[in-house]
Parts: structure tokens; C-alpha cells; sequence
């Protein structure tokens, strides 16, 4: 009865034919699992730890690549902020050269000015010393000349102009 429930719709059944067929199904499942579900067992197996390690290594990666990431926007921070500083010391540099150099201008400008007016002072004295010199040498002159001989005044107008003519020579 089970027989003819199970197996209703094949008409002839035969128990020989059954038992080979599932002594040829185990024969086929043993072959299988000796020689092929192992390696695919194993493929899939070195499948799913590579797909996990390369999950991991990317992971990694981008662990790595954040971490330079921020390593590198530091150093570019830094960059800048160096950069700011030089910047701003080569102007304190240059304003403080300037500085120097203005004064170094302005000082050595009040010393060739305070020259200038020593010379000329010097050469003035030198000049009215030459006069007085001059003038007293006229005067001595005159004053002789005046005592030599009595002069009218055309005679004494052309002495003076004589004495005033030697003097422009």
C-alpha cells in the first residue's frame, strides 16, 4: 500500500530498480563530496576569507588614507602658518632697514650740513681777516700817503680809487 501511494503514478514498480537507484544516488553524492564538495567547500571558504581580509585591508586603507589626510591638511597648516611668519618678519626686516637706512640718510645729511656751515664760517673768518688785513694795509697806506702830501679832493677821490682798484686785482 505505502508502495502504491508513494510510487502510484509509475505503474510497475520495482523494488530492485528502487534499490538501485539509491544505492547509485549515494554512490553519486559520495564521489561528489570526495571530489567535489570538498574544493568547492574549500573555494568557497578561501572566497569568503578573501572577500573578509580585502574588507579589512579596506578598511585599513581608508583608516590610512583619513589619517594622511589629516596629516597632510596639518602640514599644510603649518606650511601657511610658516609662510605667514616669514612673510611678516622679512617686512619687519625690511621696515626696520628702511628705518636704519633714513636715518643713516637724515644723520649723514646733518653732519655734511653742520660741515658746510663750519666752512663756510671758516672761510668767512678767513675772508673778513683778509679784509680787515686789507682794509688796515689801505688805511696805513692812505693815512701815509695822506701825510706825504696835502690832497685836494679830485686827487684824493682818485687815490681811493686807485687803492680800490688794487684790491678788485
Amino acid at each position: 500500500m505505502f508502495s502504491d501511494l508513494v510510487f502510484g503514478a509509475v505503474g510497475n514498480f520495482q523494488t530492485g530498480d528502487f534499490l538501485f537507484y539509491i544505492v547509485s544516488f549515494v554512490i553519486l553524492m559520495l564521489i561528489i563530496k570526495h571530489y567535489a564538495w570538498g574544493p568547492v567547500t574549500k573555494m568557497m571558504s578561501d572566497r569568503a576569507e578573501k572577500i573578509a581580509n580585502d574588507l579589512d585591508s579596506a578598511e585599513d586603507s581608508r583608516k590610512k588614507a583619513n589619517a594622511l589626510a589629516t596629516e597632510r591638511q596639518s602640514q599644510l597648516d603649518n606650511s601657511r602658518q610658516e609662510a605667514s611668519e616669514i612673510v611678516n618678519r622679512a617686512k619687519d626686516n625690511g621696515k626696520k632697514q628702511h628705518d636704519d637706512i633714513v636715518t643713516g640718510a637724515q644723520d649723514e645729511a646733518t653732519t655734511l650740513k653742520q660741515n658746510a656751515i663750519k666752512d663756510i664760517e671758516q672761510e668767512r673768518q678767513e675772508a673778513l681777516s683778509g679784509v680787515q688785513s686789507d682794509v688796515a694795509e689801505l688805511s696805513i697806506e692812505i693815512a701815509s700817503k695822506i701825510i706825504q702830501k696835502e690832497l685836494n679832493e679830485n686827487d684824493q677821490k682818485d687815490l681811493i680809487n686807485s687803492y680800490i682798484e688794487g684790491l678788485v686785482k
